[in-house]
């Protein structure tokens, strides 16, 4: 009898479940009515290829092998290790008239450590996500200009795909790569928050806050119209901004690679979003459909009565056999999508990093050469209203009690100019 009329196929049904497709042993042997002369042997060969894995993706995988570099913990006497585990789901501890409506998952963070500003060697908290991003959101408050690691979102491909479970862990994977970055980081490993972050158990203490001085500067190109009721000459802002051409050169490259970066972003966690449940509905379908023809190929072989019915009962169950093969590979196929999506997504928010970064420089660079622009002209007006005031004898008290609120403009805008040329030397100094 074939390979199919056993006891385990009797309790398959037409809609299995994805462990029957696991454990379903496919019959590769001819059928015995056929030669192997037969055209048709043909078709078993095209049932035995090679796994998508070994004939698609080895080539990528064994580059990215040989090619990657992890770096090496001997070449520094500091350490700083990181690793995340134990997701726990706990109850939000809120006025909710539903009791139990609303919960999260935490996370137990292990430190391991000698750098000397922290208050230890190994440590232990637990965070949820949401102090992740009061985490990220402070460090990008604290370190503009930098190339600051982008956080986990809440998933661009897994979220709509995987299994509750599933998503827990792949988050924890998540926030450990993100947290080991931070650690990387030459400066941020050292940064406060970092170290709150890390260290102080309960609730993190680290509200997310506005550096006032830095909006404050990039708020600067408003100054003259609310000091003086005025607009900024738009001719001297241009002369203003040939100090930084370099600068901008290299911002014009940057930003235009960055925004094509964030729109295929978006455009490729939507695409893949729809690509990956694509092919996770056609593999699941593929599977019933061979799952059907089993029942169909075992009803044929025990009702068979005609040398034409076995023959037809043959023929189905290669296309059974073709159908599990197909659904198998469609899985296979899917996993490794997943994994290359997620290589991309990881490239884009590198380059989401690059263009915030370089943003915050061209802000701030801009702040300073509106506030230069903002002098310069504040001066030229003070030395036409003393040439027309000089003319006359005595003095024009309208016009020198003008120049007087002139020359306080000058001092707040001198003391804001100040201030932003070293807020612009703090974030050009960054790497």
């Amino acid at each position: 009898m074939m390979g199919y009329a056993n006891d385990g196929y009797q309790e398959a049904h037409l809609f299995a479940s994805r462990e029957e497709l696991e454990t379903l042993v496919v019959d590769d042997q001819p059928p015995p009515l056929h030669s192997r002369k037969n055209p048709n042997s043909s078709l078993n060969s095209i049932l035995q290829p090679p796994s998508y894995a070994d004939a698609v993706f080895r080539s990528f995988d064994g580059f990215r092998t040989n090619t990657s570099v992890e770096p090496s913990s001997s070449s520094t006497s500091e350490y700083l290790r990181i690793s995340v585990s134990e997701p726990q789901k706990q109850q939000e501890l809120s006025n909710s008239l539903v009791p139990g409506g609303n919960t999260y998952y935490t996370y137990l963070i292990t430190t391991r450590t000698n750098m000397a500003h922290f208050h230890g060697t190994e440590f232990s908290v637990r965070r949820r996500f949401k102090e992740v991003v009061t985490l990220s959101d402070r460090l990008s408050d604290s370190f503009r200009g930098f190339f600051i690691p982008i956080r986990p979102d809440k998933g661009v491909v897994e979220g709509q795909v995987m299994q509750k479970q599933e998503f827990v862990e792949q988050r924890k994977e998540a926030l450990e790569k993100y947290l080991r970055r931070l650690a990387e980081h030459p400066v941020l490993k050292r940064s406060e928050e970092l170290r709150v972050f890390l260290e102080v158990q309960g609730r993190l203490p680290l509200a997310r806050t506005t550096d006032v001085a830095s909006r404050m500067l990039d708020g600067a190109v408003r100054l003259p119209r609310q000091l003086l009721g005025a607009a900024v000459d738009v001719n001297e802002v241009g002369a203003a901004s040939q100090r930084g051409e370099g600068f901008v050169e290299d911002f014009e490259g940057v930003e235009a690679v960055g925004y094509r970066s964030v729109g295929l972003g978006y455009l490729t966690g939507t695409s893949a979003e729809l690509m990956v449940k694509a092919q996770q509905d056609i593999g699941e379908t593929m599977g019933k459909l061979g799952l059907a023809f089993v029942k169909m190929t075992k009803f044929e072989t025990v009702e068979a009565v005609y040398n034409s019915q076995r023959e037809r009962a043959a023929d189905m169950k290669n296309v059974a056999t073709a159908t599990v093969k197909a659904s198998r590979l469609y899985r296979d196929l899917n996993a490794h999508t997943v994994k290359h999506l997620a290589i991309l997504h990881e490239y884009l928010g590198v380059m989401l990093a690059v263009n915030n970064a370089f943003s915050d420089r061209s802000s701030a660079l801009l702040t300073v050469q509106t506030l230069l622009s903002d002098l310069s002209s504040l001066n030229s007006r003070i030395e036409k209203l003393g040439d027309a005031s000089s003319k006359i004898f005595g003095g024009d008290r309208s016009r020198i009690r003008k120049i007087e609120e002139l020359k306080e403009t000058v001092r707040v805008t001198e003391n804001a100019k100040n201030c932003a040329i070293r807020e612009y030397e703090r974030i050009k100094v960054t790497r």
